[in-house]
């Protein structure tokens, strides 16, 4: 893939990004494009955000700005067409790349993880779904467990060498010996490790290297020409590096702390052009059916501690039809949110582990009042 040309000029025809100075926040006739540039600006330079901000309407862009570096070292700053890591936003694309291949055939929601394991990982429960894998509630052990208080994405949490991990078949020696946490569709409890499985399901079932099916059967008809799942240590030009915090205010690349190569639960990179592409695409039945992206929306769960509900491979808003992928790991923080009935999409995307969460707070009591 060549580095994106200039996208925040294009996307699908041209765009504007609107450009706001700071004093515009004192002036009474704003307009809604100045009155949230304003306010974006003030969050982000109140809290030294790193990432991209983007807001559309039906494909035009009411807001878009990019803040601090995409590499600290060179001082290379962010670009709205920096790519960036969106951790588990990428289980999006995995349960699509699932879904059309159940749409063809290939497999059913009812397909047990078994089937297609084999002898392999013996600890999951023979009557494990895919339904239940796509919908967190398969109950199998988690190699990540979110719902460990104690957890801290900026510690080193993988129990193999980083480098080891950059296929699906790889990730086996991380997801063997879990026990599990409870019988398979007892209740909700999310899941990195079955995202995970799902991409090794998908590959094995099609014969289709797990990467590859997502770029065929995701990006390429929403249209997403820059989203592709990257080495973390072989990054190309225009992609933002992944940063953690530690003590003297210094910071550190992610390099050691993510897999090579995501597999499944995360790892893709994109831009917020390509998000936009994403959700209209997603909502126009270019990936799968409108049937079937109903059935993924369809409210499966209550996220606990949360207000939101879980479809598979999606949250949604606890009350609207808003459709959000989130993601968070070290040197990463991201959210997407689609509204499908003004067609309005929002992005955050920041190259560091919390970086986004306050410019998100502000756009999700901006557009779900």
């Amino acid at each position: 893939m060549t580095e994106p040309e200039r996208d925040s000029a294009a996307i699908d025809g041209e765009i504007h990004e609107t450009r706001c100075s700071a004093d515009v926040a004192d002036n009474l006739d704003m307009t809604p494009q100045q009155d949230l540039a304003a306010a974006v600006d003030t969050i982000a330079n109140g809290n030294d955000f790193c990432g991209v901000v983007w807001v559309d309407r039906r494909g035009e862009v009411d807001f878009a700005r990019a803040f601090g570096l995409a590499h600290r070292a060179h001082q290379i700053p962010n670009t709205v067409d920096t790519r960036f890591a969106i951790a588990s936003g990428a289980k999006g694309l995995t349960a699509l790349a699932v879904v059309s291949l159940i749409e063809q055939g290939v497999l059913d929601l009812s397909t047990t993880a078994r089937s297609v394991l084999g002898d392999d990982l013996p600890l999951i429960d023979d009557r494990v779904t895919v339904e239940q894998l796509l919908a967190h509630r398969s109950g199998i052990g988690d190699y990540l467990d979110e719902d460990d208080d104690q957890l801290d994405l900026n510690d080193y949490l993988l129990s193999v060498p980083m480098q080891e991990l950059a296929d699906a078949e790889q990730y086996l020696a991380v997801l063997d010996g879990l026990p599990p946490k409870f019988p398979p569709g007892e209740r909700f409890s999310y899941c990195n490790s079955g995202y995970v499985l799902l991409a090794l399901i998908a590959q094995r079932a099609s014969g289709v290297p797990y990467h590859d099916l997502v770029s065929t059967r995701v990006c390429d008809p929403a249209g997403m020409r820059y989203t592709e799942f990257l080495r973390s240590d072989e990054l190309p030009a225009q992609t933002a590096t992944g940063y953690v915090p530690v003590e003297g205010g210094r910071w550190r690349t992610n390099v050691f702390h993510l897999p090579a190569r995501g597999v499944g639960d995360g790892g893709a990179y994109t831009t917020v052009a390509d998000l936009s592409r994403f959700w209209r695409g997603l909502f126009a039945g270019k990936i799968v059916p409108s049937s079937w992206v109903a059935e993924m929306l369809r409210p499966r769960n209550d996220v606990p501690g949360e207000p939101m509900r879980c479809g598979l491979g999606f949250f949604l808003h606890e009350s609207r039809n808003q459709v959000m992928l989130i993601g968070q790991d070290a040197g990463v923080s991201f959210m997407s949110v689609h509204d499908p009935a003004p067609s309005l999409t929002y992005t955050v995307i920041s190259n560091t582990t919390s970086g986004a969460w306050p410019v998100v707070k502000h756009l999700r009591e901006r557009f779900s009042a």
